[in-house]
């Protein structure tokens, strides 16, 4: 594009506001923090100092633990980002937005890009992901999701919220090869910006940069190359770009029935747009709104400037701790305490080395066998010998005495950066062994609640990222499509997905343009540490009683090659000696309730036969207590006589009944024992000689214990036929006998 000097001037004007009203200081915070992150907690000056005064400077880093357990803690709390339909969107069609989401996230490696951007915003306060369209592998494009560094990320100075929804508009600053510069605009820029060798800027094109985030260290240069650098690769040249909202009449789509609105895209032309108006029975309307404008140059070149194609702010923000357009991050109040940490514990050891090298007192000219220089280079040495005129002419100066309580100065700033961190011995692994497992997992609970607030952050970051995508995807993502991914990473399950689809009918099955959807986000734990978990309590439960199945307690295990040992188990399974062996234990399992049952059964009759023997006794002292009283005894036995045949025939119906229902029992264990033995006979003409004789053996074993069950069964009946009839002889020869008195 041509030199757009007006442009150029009016963002490079703009860039100078934001720099100075708040990015500059940001940038300020951000390198003392990074630098403390990294173990660098000491200035030159101070360093230069301290080695003229032979004094040390350590550097006990503990920012580098503190932040690395909260990292931890990310990493192994995962969020997963669903959509549900809302209003004119069907289940099927936000399954399908799932399925396309979820391969955006895996493209992009989106859980470690959201890690380096958790990263950035626990220690520089601010972390940034870039979303835009990429048609590098697709001509169809793709979404792209990038980091940023987030000190080349000016925010609006006016802006005092947390979403860039809100925000009038955002820049964004990169160093270039005028290559890069070529493949994204156009080849005439590259090979005008890589030939300039002074910049339009008046305090120079490269001036701003203050810090530099690269494998290499600081420099400061600008078009100007030597000979002997690769221009190619050489990364001179600097890129502002700014997205600004403008107000502007834009033409809209509008839904009679439901009364919903979507702008009309700038690429379609009115052929287009009365396509879509027959097909969904939309109509037109212009109205102001706010659109973004894209800008982009390098130096005075214009290289982009038009309507954004994206409804948002390709940035997307993290902010651990928001406050009126404040950030603030997790190791800025960290600086303090260990700044105090490496001044406390330097001065101890510094105590510690004066005490044997704490100076001599020496008459001039009494030293004979080396220089003042060299005893204030060796006055230390084990076993220093000393040649003097007079011993009195040297003196060792006595030291100080260790200040007391200075190892609590420093045992106070561990404490310090503890508290303020909220990160506890428990979350480090360091709590006392004397404490419970339970007092522990709830200090442990306690303790996530102090980066709760980072937590919920980073969530309502991965809302504005969904909302971002979800308006990216029904915006471009028009066309059939075929998504695939892997559903499950350990056996390779595929998903494949049909989007946008035209059907016979003229419809288009899983349209990801229209409806709306709810965005929800939820926490996760880490795929590992989930699976720990699931293993865990499957365990328990089984030991508890739950008939928790074999593949369920293999699939969460941490077993090698686990999905192999489910396809071999599946394969066992379904295979036809496993199926004949459980139709055998099956009909095995039918016997055995068949014999329970003609047990519970026997267990009845005697019950009865019991309950009439108790009642008979009954009636008999019924009749003895009337005799004793008096009545008329030829009545009474009149009564007995008949109420003890009433009771006699009752018992003799009762065992017939018995004898028919227990020969009726035998038959069908007969009949079942025979029905079992043909199909063992033709399952062993199938199976192989082992199970053939295996079945044999257990077919053998139950016949004979249900024969076993029925003899006893009919001899108990016998025993008790037996002991009625005695009973009954017995009763006959005792009112024989009472007669025979009377």
């Amino acid at each position: 594009m041509p030199v757009d000097t007006t442009l150029a001037n009016r963002l490079w004007l703009r860039y100078q506001y934001l720099r100075d009203n708040g990015h500059n200081e940001y940038i300020e915070k951000a390198d003392k923090c990074e630098r403390f992150f990294r173990g660098v907690q000491w200035s030159s000056a101070d360093i230069a100092r301290l080695q003229l005064s032979r004094r040390p400077a350590l550097t006990i880093n503990k920012i580098l633990s503190t932040m690395s357990n909260v990292m931890g803690e990310q990493i192994y709390n995962r969020t997963d980002i669903s959509f549900q339909p809302r209003a004119d969107a069907s289940p099927d069609t936000a399954e399908a937005l799932n399925v396309v989401f979820r391969q955006v996230s895996d493209n992009n490696q989106l859980d470690w890009r959201r890690s380096d951007m958790f990263c950035d915003g626990v220690i520089t306060s601010r972390g940034f992901l870039d979303t835009r369209l990429d048609f590098t592998d697709s001509m169809q494009g793709e979404i792209r999701i990038g980091n940023l560094n987030p000190k080349n990320v000016l925010i609006d100075a006016d802006a005092d919220t947390y979403d860039p929804d809100d925000w009038n508009d955002v820049m964004l600053t990169k160093w270039m090869t005028w290559q890069d510069i070529e493949l994204l605009y156009s080849k005439e820029d590259a090979e005008l910006l890589k030939t300039r060798n002074n910049s339009f800027f008046q305090y120079g094109f490269d001036s701003i940069e203050r810090t530099r985030d690269r494998f290499g260290p600081e420099s400061q240069r600008g078009y100007f190359q030597e000979q002997a650098q690769e221009g190619d690769v050489l990364r001179n040249i600097r890129v502002i770009e700014q997205q600004k909202r403008v107000i502007s009449m834009q033409e809209h789509l509008v839904d009679p029935k439901t009364g919903d609105m979507r702008p009309v895209p700038d690429s379609w032309d009115r052929e287009k747009i009365g396509a879509v108006i027959a097909q969904y029975q939309l109509t037109t309307t212009k109205k102001l709104v706010k659109r973004i404008r894209w800008s982009v140059i390098a130096d005075s070149v214009r290289l982009h400037d038009d309507w954004s194609p994206f409804e948002h702010f390709t940035v997307v923000p993290y902010f651990p701790y928001f406050r009126r357009g404040r950030t603030i991050g997790l190791v800025e109040n960290l600086l303090d305490p260990q700044e105090l940490l490496n001044k406390v514990t330097s001065q101890e050891l510094h105590v510690v080395n004066t005490t044997a090298n704490s100076g001599w007192i020496l008459k001039t000219g009494a030293l004979k066998n080396m220089t003042l220089e060299e005893l204030e280079a060796r006055g230390a040495e084990t076993g220093l010998i000393l040649e003097l005129d007079e011993v009195v002419n040297a003196e060792k100066i006595q030291p100080n005495q260790v200040p007391t309580g200075l190892d609590r100065v420093s045992y106070k700033a561990e404490e310090h950066i503890k508290t303020i961190s909220g990160v506890s011995d428990y979350q480090t692994g360091a709590a006392r062994e004397d404490v419970s497992a339970k007092a522990v997992q709830e200090n442990l609970k306690r303790g996530s609640l102090n980066q709760a607030k980072s937590t919920d952050s980073l969530n309502r970051t991965d809302y504005i990222l969904a909302r971002n995508v979800l308006s990216m995807i029904q915006r471009f993502y028009t066309e059939p499509r075929l998504v695939s991914i892997t559903k499950n990473h350990m056996t390779g399950e595929q998903q494949q997905v049909q989007v946008n689809q035209p059907t016979p009918e003229g419809s288009i099955s899983n349209d990801l343009s229209l409806g709306e959807f709810q965005i929800v986000v939820t926490s996760v734990p880490h795929r590992q540490t989930l699976d720990a978990q699931q293993f865990e309590q499957a365990v328990a439960l089984r030991e508890q009683g739950v008939p928790i199945p074999d593949e369920v307690l293999i699939a969460h295990s941490a077993l090698y090659k686990k999905d192999d040992i489910l396809k071999k188990m599946a394969e066992a399974t379904n295979s036809p000696e496993a199926q004949q062996a459980q139709q055998a234990q099956q009909v095995g399992t039918q016997l055995n309730l068949q014999v329970l049952k003609s047990k519970a059964e026997k267990e009845s009759a005697d019950a009865v036969l019991k309950q009439a023997k108790a009642k008979k006794e009954t009636i008999q002292a019924a009749v003895e207590m009337k005799n004793a009283q008096g009545q008329d005894p030829e009545m009474m036995k009149a009564q007995a006589e008949i109420q003890q045949k009433r009771e006699e025939g009752q018992i003799s119906i009762e065992i017939k009944r018995m004898e028919l229902e227990i020969k009726r029992e035998e038959l069908e264990l007969k009949k079942e024992e025979f029905a079992l033995k043909q199909r063992v006979d033709q399952e062993e003409a199938q199976m192989g000689l082992q199970v053939k004789a295996a079945n044999a053996g257990a077919d053998v074993a139950i016949a004979q214990q249900k024969v076993g069950q029925s003899q006893e069964m009919h001899e108990s009946k016998m025993a008790q036929m037996a002991e009625q009839q005695k009973m009954k002889s017995k009763q006959e020869k005792s009112n024989g006998a009472r007669r025979g008195n009377r």
